[in-house]
């Protein structure tokens, strides 16, 4: 069984929502992403999103974008990405990851040796933003045959629409909280609860919530209509604001322990 699913599913049982931090890797560098992420899988994280820096990241906002530039300052690529999932690994970690890019990178790449690297660095899933389902069969076909779930984005829209993208989902729905791109928020899209309604009602993988979640409350909020919460730019911003004791060896544990605690105040547990 795919890692995402048995994630899920024992969250289910739990009675739990599952938290899932999104993170630029190699920002500040790759093998400090690497600690990050077991910060956060000790603070409780249950599935981590691993963001690949992209020059025109057209669904996120300044926090990401400024995490992105960084990365691709240090020559972090795709590939190093990819390798970020194995080092976890390696070092004992056992949450499903989800690799977040744009298209153009995969096309670079190759479709049939990106899927291929995904399973073997034990990539769960993957999310392509700027993908529309009308033009995703090859890289379906493709995540289906590697059992590698294709995660859709889906934004407030016709219920006729949103049938048709949870139809084809797997590992979960991504839903869009806000119009827009991705930072933190006090107010969320007014429709919002019927949005996430609609979405439950078309499918039956989990559903999560992301673009905006930054404080506990919110996630509380969300944990009483959906399966998941993702938070993004709040994280990336406690990273960057570690960035100077991220930087030096003698307070690096004090950079780790500020982003862990930081999401530790963010999981719900029953």
């Amino acid at each position: 069984m795919n890692r995402i699913d048995e994630r899920f599913a024992s969250l289910k049982a739990k009675g739990e929502t599952a938290l899932i931090p999104f993170l630029t890797i190699g920002d500040p560098d790759a093998d400090t992403s690497v600690s990050i992420i077991l910060r956060m899988e000790a603070a409780g994280a249950d599935i981590i999103e691993l963001g690949v820096p992209y020059s025109d990241p057209l669904a996120d906002g300044p926090v990401i974008q400024r995490s992105s530039e960084r990365a691709l300052a240090n020559k972090i690529t795709i590939l190093d990405c990819i390798g970020v999932a194995r080092k976890c690994r390696e070092a004992g970690s056992e949450l499903p990851f989800i690799l977040f890019t744009y298209y153009n990178p995969v096309l670079q790449l190759g479709l049939d040796r990106f899927f291929r690297l995904l399973g073997e660095n034990e990539i769960s899933g993957v999310i392509i933003p700027d993908l529309p389902i009308e033009e995703n069969a090859p890289v379906r076909e493709l995540s289906l045959r590697h059992g590698i779930h294709l995660i859709p984005l889906v934004a407030p829209t016709s219920n006729e629409r949103i049938a048709r993208i949870a139809s084809e989902a797997a590992g979960f729905v991504y839903c869009v909280s806000s119009l827009g791109v991705t930072g933190t928020r006090s107010e969320f899209y007014g429709g919002i609860n019927d949005f996430l309604a609609a979405v439950k009602q078309a499918t039956d993988v989990p559903v999560a919530v992301g673009f905006g979640i930054s404080t506990r409350e919110q996630v509380e909020k969300f944990a009483r209509l959906c399966d998941g919460a993702v938070v993004g730019s709040a994280i990336v911003r406690r990273i960057e604001e570690a960035m100077p004791l991220l930087r030096d060896s003698a307070r690096r544990e004090e950079g780790l322990e500020a982003i862990g605690t930081f999401v530790a105040t963010l999981k719900v547990k029953a």
